[in-house]
């Protein structure tokens, strides 16, 4: 049988507002369970807060967002994103592919200055 190669992914994954602690730590359980059950492992969990979402998704107007590095075998990605479109409690997810998991346990952006853009 042949094998397949696995790839890391940087997932944004973002909870309705209405769930409670309890149903929140749920929902990263089973789109834990997900990956798992696609033959692929969670690397890493940063809880990046509530936050307001730039236009409505579902009728909602904030998100509980969390960032999730995981490992996934190629084959199973479609699997993947059939199970998370049909999880009610999520509003909305993106992964990509990345080359590590980072080393800290928050995220930070830097300014159009600190890249170097100037605005012209």
């Amino acid at each position: 049988m042949k094998q397949m190669r696995k790839n890391l992914y940087e997932g944004i994954f973002i909870l309705r507002t209405s769930l409670s602690d309890d149903a929140k730590e749920k929902a990263l359980a089973k789109i834990s369970a997900v990956i798992s059950a696609g033959g692929g492992d969670v690397k890493k969990t940063i809880d990046w807060g509530r936050k307001k979402l730039a236009y409505q998704i579902k009728n909602a107007r904030e998100g509980y967002f969390y960032v999730v590095y995981f490992d996934l075998p190629t084959g199973s990605i479609k699997e993947f994103i059939r199970e998370n479109s049909l999880n009610e409690d999520l509003l909305r997810c993106m992964h990509v592919l990345v080359e590590n998991v980072p080393e800290a346990d928050t995220i930070e952006f830097n300014n159009q200055e600190q890249r170097g853009a100037t605005n012209a």
